[in-house]
């Protein structure tokens, strides 16, 4: 009596079998969805009536020959399974029925199944067939079925790497979001690692995928000969030679200590190598194994050697040339490096401010008198690299509008490669490294036409208080107020004055963050522009609530104002894939049920 009772609170009425006949699809409420019952030659089926692809109900398509067709896009399931012929549009759920005295009734829960299991294989066939929306409801069901973002991250990466056969910049993207998501609110952390999966998806698109190469067969090879090794393939450009050193390394037990010494030291072997791509996407790796597990450099270090070996410097190009030629001046601090450590050992230097200003000097013998000084006055690697990066932040925040569009990217390449490097130094501070600081410097230093004239910024107008005392107190208010903004093109001083406003209100900076980060990843942008907010945020932590700071978050606003707004066909796309996981109802008609 017990078990009989049970069954029927689980199962919901669909009616009569002689009603089934005679309409062919009757649809009942279960217990979170609507449930479509179709009757095909003799046979019951049930499924969610809504299609998995973008939500149409499916009691308006037909069931004949045990095959139910979405009438919408056209998608086809098996009635039975609920299985999808048709990948593009995901497998609708079936649920049981029963037939008792003539009567329908069905089950008021899916069958069960593995969500995770079913979620990662269905983010698997949206990368390999790069379909966006299949892609954005994997994540999402992932995440609701309590998968992390090193989970997700981690099958995409791997993805990546096993699919190219170099690396690119949707594995930068996803590794900028990944870093980003923990710190985001559910919806804005979801934006950011569909941005991050769906360009890793792009990139492999129709390429070769990676050839496997083998490391040296001996274990005699000290980690101070593979180094000199790398930096010499990466000057004659031998690919494989480089790929098998570095394999030599990884599976001879290198530290991550070592591996920053081989691969920053080989990075810096030609300055500002790739316009600082190269450092930056390195870097790059390096937090990607901290996010998915340092047993994967094997498949994800290797992937850089391509652009290692292949990768033009400064002393290749004019401006590093002509009308002073940098590259001696820096050969000369290089030599000079070990001496001046050893003069600073021991001694205490705090001022990270005063040398960015001294780096965003117009001469380079004062900028690089300024770096020497600071270093045998005592300033360590991890200091010089936070002065360094922002120098490069106010090139951003003073980037003058008069500027072509083009030129921003010139200012966020020079400050993500700086904070590439600061984050670099962290790992490893030997001079091989820290040589790139000289590098940066003088990055800086020839973009100085950027800020000709330099924009000011907020309170450095005459109107700039009146303008910001108009603007809402409350911090909600506020961040809503500067998205709309973005609505709309050129609104780069508006931006800068309404995150000055909230800044100065003593608003929480998280918030805001949050903020800053949804404006990224809602529109269509290129990966230049996730690499300016997360390395904004990532600047922004170094110095806290403090003028650097606040300049720092300023400088970020003011890049997303001025590539806002997109078309934002990417955030249409994550919207569907939302709604369909909320139930709610994509398409729209007074008569589905």
């Amino acid at each position: 009596m017990t078990g009989t009772a049970t069954r029927t609170q689980a199962m919901i009425s669909a009616g009569s079998i002689d009603t089934l006949k005679e309409k062919g699809a009757v649809v009942v409420r279960a217990a979170d969805r609507p449930v479509v019952v179709f009757y095909n030659d003799g046979d019951l089926r049930a499924v969610d009536n809504r299609c998995p692809h973008m939500g149409f109900p499916l009691h308006k398509g037909s069931c004949e020959d045990g095959m139910i067709t979405c009438h919408w896009h056209h998608a086809r399931f098996d009635a039975c399974s609920g299985c999808t012929f048709d990948l593009w549009a995901d497998d609708v759920e079936p649920f049981a029925i029963e037939v008792r005295d003539g009567q329908v009734y069905v089950s008021s829960h899916p069958r069960p199944r593995d969500v995770a299991a079913h979620a990662l294989h269905r983010l698997r066939d949206g990368m390999r067939t790069n379909i966006s929306l299949i892609q954005a409801k994997a994540i999402l069901a992932l995440r609701g079925a309590g998968a992390s973002e090193a989970d997700v991250v981690r099958e995409a990466a791997v993805f990546g790497a096993d699919n190219r056969d170099d690396w690119a910049s949707g594995l930068t993207s996803l590794t900028a979001m990944a870093n980003l998501a923990g710190t985001l609110s559910e919806e804005t952390a979801f934006l950011a690692l569909y941005q991050g999966v769906s360009r890793v998806a792009s990139d492999c698109a129709g390429q070769a995928p990676r050839r496997p190469r083998q490391r040296l067969e001996t274990d005699q090879i000290t980690l101070e000969t593979l180094g000199r090794w790398l930096r010499r393939w990466t000057v004659v450009r031998h690919r494989d030679g480089a790929e098998r050193t570095l394999l030599t390394a990884i599976e001879s037990g290198a530290s991550q200590r070592d591996l920053a010494w081989l691969l920053f030291g080989a990075a810096t072997e030609r300055p500002y190598a790739s316009t600082g791509h190269l450092l930056d996407f390195l870097n790059k790796a390096f937090e990607l194994l901290d996010l998915i597990g340092w047993e994967h450099a094997g498949r994800v270090l290797p992937g850089h050697m391509a652009a290692l070996v292949s990768a033009r410097g400064g002393e290749e190009s004019n401006a590093w040339r002509h009308p002073i030629d940098l590259i001696p001046l820096v050969h000369d601090v290089e030599a000079k490096l070990p001496d001046l450590l050893a003069a600073g050992r021991g001694k205490a230097w705090s001022d990270e401010a005063g040398l960015a200003e001294c780096i965003l000097a117009d001469d380079p013998h004062v900028i690089l008198d300024g770096l020497t000084g600071a270093i045998e006055a005592g300033a360590t690697a991890e200091q010089l690299g936070k002065s360094l990066a922002y120098a490069a932040a106010m090139r951003v925040a003073r980037f003058g509008t008069s500027n072509e569009i083009s030129d921003w990217i010139g200012a966020l390449h020079t400050f993500s490669y700086c904070n590439a490097l600061h984050q670099a130094l962290k790992r490893c501070d030997a001079p091989v490294v820290l040589r790139g600081v000289m590098h940066g410097a003088l990055a800086v230093y020839l973009i100085r036409f950027l800020n000709v004239p330099p924009a000011r910024l907020p309170g450095e107008k005459r109107d700039d208080k009146q303008r910001m005392d108009a603007l809402p107190s409350d911090a909600d208010e506020l961040r809503k107020v500067f998205l709309d903004r973005l609505d709309t093109q050129q609104r780069v001083d508006e931006g800068a004055l309404i995150v000055a406003r909230y800044l100065a209100m003593g608003h929480p900076a998280d918030a805001l963050i949050d903020t800053l980060a949804l404006a990224a990843v809602r529109e269509d942008v290129n990966f230049h522009t996730l690499q300016m907010v997360e390395a904004g945020v990532r600047q922004y932590r170094e110095w806290g609530d403090s003028e650097q700071g606040r300049n720092i978050l300023i400088a970020v606003a003011r890049y997303l104002a001025a590539h806002s707004p997109t078309q934002r066909a990417q955030l249409q796309t994550a919207d569907i894939a939302l709604r369909l996981h909320r139930g709610d109802d994509v398409y729209e008609d007074d008569d589905a049920s």
